[in-house]
């Protein structure tokens, strides 16, 4: 591996807007912002819209179309062709 191509690798904070939750990790994003961890130390902190705490999917809040309802509108609507 060459030296001096490959972007620093270091703890960061992802700050979860939505949900109010925030979580550190290993990354190569870096942020302007930094913020004071439970454990005493200051690591760079990146804001991001969603995470897996916020998102529909994960939560169990999401939506299920039904797309069978649709199609049989559609058919009665403008006939079933064939």
């Amino acid at each position: 591996m060459r030296n001096a191509i490959h972007p620093a690798y270091g703890p960061v904070v992802f700050r979860d807007r939505a949900a109010n939750h925030a979580f550190l990790t290993r990354s190569t994003m870096t942020g302007e912002k930094t913020i004071e961890w439970e454990d005493g130390n200051t690591y760079p902190v990146v804001d991001v819209e969603i995470s897996s705490v916020s998102h529909p999917f994960y939560t169990g809040t999401a939506r299920v179309l039904d797309t069978a309802g649709r199609v049989e509108r559609f058919e009665r609507r403008y006939g079933k062709q064939g």
